[in-house]
């Protein structure tokens, strides 16, 4: 496959070069396994392209988060003999940068690319706990004949015995609320951080480890406002509710890695792509205001 290459943010090269870029966003163009919408395998892109037409200056943070350097690495090219060998050559990827020091963007793709990225992770850091945001539960133990479905992704990040907190859930089986219940596994639902916001904030926070990995599905927000996903589901987080657990994570905790997963472009549709970037953007700077001082 033809390598494709575009800097997140169409930053110049002084801000994107490997040598001096505290980030590293690793697009990963992988949909094998989606059972509704597929297309998320065209998700990286976009969110590169739309990453081109954001401000710079986040007016939230009051800073340029591109000036601490932005590297965008090359595609991981989609390998369709298995999951197993796709989750491998993710963990190839995302290796390099953790083991400089850097901070990993994983750009999905669909949800099972998350779990390419945290043995490499593991390897560095230790202990850390996995924070997903997500419309879906994910904990099924197999589907379609797959232990390696896009929705037996939580279920494998809980195999791999990572704590791990889920929260903006609104669509899961019964074999899910089981599992959930019998393991007594920290679910916060939609409902209960739409009208319950700050407390559920705070259960959260007091339920992650001091370091933490962030994996968001972008099902999480409401297809009011993030309808370019595999499965939507009504009764999402809008924006600034979504930003403000992100916010928090970020302030009280060290995130050390995050992906945004689950973008299927709609064609003639930018508006989820930007939103995806923004997002993204958004997170850095999270990453470099929170950081300094731990």
């Amino acid at each position: 496959m033809k390598e494709l290459h575009i800097n997140f943010g169409a930053i110049p090269e002084r801000y994107s070069a490997w040598k001096t870029a505290r980030f590293v966003v690793i697009p990963v163009p992988y949909d094998a396994t989606t059972t509704y919408v597929s297309g998320a395998r065209n998700g990286p892109v976009a969110i590169l392209n739309a990453s081109a037409n954001i401000e710079l200056f986040d007016d939230e943070m009051k800073l340029e988060p591109y000036r601490e350097g932005i590297f965008t690495a090359p595609f991981v090219e989609a390998n369709l003999s298995s999951v197993e060998t796709m989750i491998k050559d993710i963990e190839k990827a995302v290796e390099r940068p953790v083991k400089a020091g850097k901070f990993p963007i994983i750009l999905g793709g669909e949800h099972t690319v998350t779990l390419g990225a945290l043995q490499p992770l593991r390897e560095k850091y230790g202990e850390f706990s996995v924070l997903v945001l997500d419309a879906h539960g994910d904990l099924r133990d197999e589907y379609l004949g797959t232990k390696w479905n896009h929705a037996c992704t939580t279920r494998r990040i809980f195999d791999m015995g990572f704590p791990l907190v889920q929260a903006g859930v609104r669509s899961l089986s019964e074999e899910e609320d089981r599992f959930i219940r019998r393991n007594a596994l920290k679910t916060y639902y939609a409902h209960e951080l739409k009208f319950n916001t700050k407390d559920v904030i705070n259960a959260i926070i007091a339920n992650l480890t001091e370091r933490v990995y962030v994996s968001i599905d972008l099902d999480f927000f409401d297809p009011s406002e993030m309808p370019a996903v595999g499965t939507p589901e009504p009764g999402g987080l809008d924006w600034y509710t979504g930003l403000e657990v992100l916010h928090e994570v970020f302030r009280k905790k060290e995130v050390i890695g995050f992906d945004v997963v689950e973008l299927s472009p709609i064609p003639g549709m930018v508006a989820p792509d930007f939103f995806a970037a923004k997002l993204i953007y958004r997170l850095m700077g999270y990453a470099i205001s929170y950081s300094r001082g731990k």
